[in-house]
């Protein structure tokens, strides 16, 4: 019994120092007080500097995160703006945040065609894999945001988009 306890300690303290060593913010899985920061006012992006998303082919819109805008909080969501532009050139974006640890996603606001953005009245945690409109958060989210149920490090998110697959040391997804 005690060595059965001793060896779930060892394996806890393992995994805690692996994630440190990652650099990994907290998700909340452990926190059961965990509350989202208050996130920062929808940043400036640009149609130009978005790095594509690999999206399914029944998705007719072409999908890029603007890498100026990720953030990840001490939160563990990782905020970013998704660009959408369709065949005719039109512009759309969105101001989201993943949770990875509980694999949802929030949409803070919305940007037309003008470039304005339109605040979110009381944006809603829903599922990634839930019935999204767009699938590009599930994509953003596997691709780059999330190892398993971790937020990523910034660096470790651009460098993903930048080069369009998943980290070498990235576990399977969930």
């Amino acid at each position: 019994m005690i060595e059965k306890k001793l060896r779930a300690l060892a394996t806890a303290l393992v995994v805690g120092a692996t994630f440190s060593a990652w650099g990994q913010v907290g998700n909340g899985l452990d926190n059961p007080d965990w509350t989202e920061e208050k996130e920062p006012p929808p940043p400036a992006f640009s149609k130009d500097r978005a790095l594509p998303l690999d999206m399914p082919s029944f998705v007719s819109v072409r999908v890029g995160i603007d890498p100026a805008t990720v953030s990840v909080g001490k939160d563990g969501v990782v905020r970013y703006v998704a660009v959408m532009s369709n065949a005719s050139g039109n512009v759309n974006a969105v101001y989201e945040g993943i949770r990875c640890a509980s694999d949802q996603v929030k949409t803070y606001a919305r940007s037309g065609t003008s470039g304005q953005w339109s605040l979110i009245t009381n944006p809603l945690w829903q599922d990634v894999n839930g019935n999204q409109p767009s699938k590009h958060a599930f994509v953003f989210a596997r691709l780059a945001a999330c190892d398993t149920r971790i937020a990523n490090r910034l660096e470790d998110v651009i460098k993903t988009l930048q080069a369009g697959q998943k980290p070498r040391s990235a576990k399977p997804s969930f």
